[in-house]
């Protein structure tokens, strides 16, 4: 079968694989290890753990096959329960720090884009996970990025403003950080923190990715307390104190919370020494309270808060207003399943959007094209995939009940279709067979995927 498929691809030809049904294929579900509760700010507090609800692992509901179907499922009316509770969040982070693996992970299916190469989410789109009375609804975002380097990689407006306007909808937002980045973890970048200074009133937490990647556990101590500038949830932390290193579990890092003097003792200390702790120490973050991090920081209100200056957020490498730290590894969903726990938790009585049978607000078509984006941004190198436009010529359901869908790739340039099809058609055969296997797992039925490719004339 390999042979002629090849043979296939090589002439430019439809290249077809067909994925095995879902009744000879066990369904993946990307759930995290729940062998440890609660978030590394618990172990930070001394805070007893909680054990995930098994539940959390259930089976998502998989996309409509039809656009139509799809289309009056997101638009239709929710199946509001007689108490609902929601939460929006808003994952945002530098480009490649794992955002949309996160999102899948949190979801049980894949249905956002992933990558090594940076920019693979190109626009925003939104993820449904109900379970029970609540209701999660996750933005994934594009990576925050800056003009330039958006003008340099000829990046469409709205991975500028997309963000933006997710953080305008949030009521919590997750910064994820890529710890095995031993280039960018110990800052968060000055787009992060812009879209950060600008919602002050939104409550945020850390969220480091990768853990599974460090070798040496003891250095996210001192990530931890360069990115919080040492305050989380106005609680000083004391960095370099215990540590279990023979803990496997990226969540059984210990911190200490640094001792406060009480306040009868501060009288005795030198005003200058008082200022010092007064800045260094923070408070709480609920909405009726000051914060103050540092001299160069504003303080800011629940009412009417004003955003931090540039000057000041260019000098910061942290942000002090974190409400809680969470370190996992989104790709083997190790501790995923305990951040679920807490954003379920985090919810707040208010309606649903979304039918509960929805799992995310694209279109099956949109899910397709992403997909197998990712896989030719996965095979083709530098910057050749960004070039690659994708043409639906049929989608239809075929006489067994499967799916048919036929693709044509188009290449601006000859030299890339050769790089595209492969030696005896080699990495289009993979990519379709990878694709295919993917998007059997969002639609749950029989997969026969035709890729064509093209140069643009």
């Amino acid at each position: 079968m390999a042979a002629p498929m090849a043979a296939l691809a090589a002439r430019g030809l439809p290249c077809a694989v067909r994925a095995a049904p879902p009744s000879r294929r066990a369904v993946l579900l990307m759930t995290g290890c729940a062998r440890c509760s609660g978030s590394a700010l618990s172990h930070i507090l001394g805070l007893p753990s909680q054990t995930p609800s098994p539940a959390l692992g259930r089976h998502p509901p998989p996309v409509a096959t039809s656009r139509e179907k799809q289309a009056r499922l997101v638009r239709g009316r929710p199946d509001q329960p007689p108490e609902p509770k929601v939460l929006r969040i808003a994952i945002i982070g530098a480009p490649n720090a794992g955002k949309s693996t996160l999102s899948n992970q949190l979801l049980g299916r894949k249905v956002f884009p992933v990558s090594k190469k940076v920019h693979t989410t190109r626009c925003k789109a939104h993820g449904v996970v109900t379970h029970e009375d609540t209701q999660l609804i996750i933005l994934d975002t594009p990576g925050l990025t800056s003009p330039m380097k958006a003008k340099r990689h000829r990046l469409e407006a709205a991975m500028l403003t997309d963000p933006w306007d997710s953080m305008k909808r949030a009521d919590l937002v997750l910064v994820l950080v890529d710890v095995s980045d031993h280039w960018t973890r110990n800052s968060l970048s000055l787009e992060v923190l812009k879209c950060l200074a600008q919602f002050p009133h939104i409550p945020s937490v850390l969220v480091l990715n990768k853990v599974d990647l460090l070798k040496k556990k003891f250095i996210l101590l001192g990530l931890i307390n360069e990115l919080t500038e040492g305050i989380v949830n106005g609680k000083k932390l004391k960095v370099g104190s215990e540590l279990e290193c023979n803990s496997s579990s990226p969540a059984k890092t210990v911190l200490k919370v640094a001792p406060t003097s009480p306040p009868e003792n501060r009288a005795q200390e030198s005003p200058c020494q008082l200022e010092t702790n007064k800045a260094q120490e923070g408070s709480s973050l609920d909405n009726s309270s000051h914060v103050k991090a540092s001299e160069s920081s504003l303080v800011t209100e629940a009412q009417g808060q004003k955003p931090y200056r540039y000057g000041d957020l260019k000098n910061r490498k942290g942000w002090p207003h974190f409400r809680d730290i969470f370190m996992l590894a989104a790709l083997n969903g190790e501790e995923v399943d305990t951040l679920k726990q807490y954003l379920l938790m985090q919810a707040k009585p208010g309606p649903w959007e979304f039918h509960s049978r929805v799992l995310t607000s694209q279109s099956p078509h949109e899910i397709c094209d992403n997909i197998i984006r990712e896989k030719i941004l996965e095979y083709l190198p530098l910057e050749v995939p960004y070039g690659v436009t994708q043409v639906t010529e049929l989608w239809e359901e075929g006489p067994s009940g499967e799916l048919v869908i036929v693709k044509n790739l188009v290449v601006p340039r000859k030299s890339h279709k050769l790089m595209l099809i492969g030696r005896r058609g080699a990495v289009i055969s993979r990519i379709a067979q990878e694709a295919g296997q993917d998007l059997m797992n969002v639609f749950l039925c029989d997969i026969r995927l035709k890729l064509k490719v093209e140069v643009k004339s």
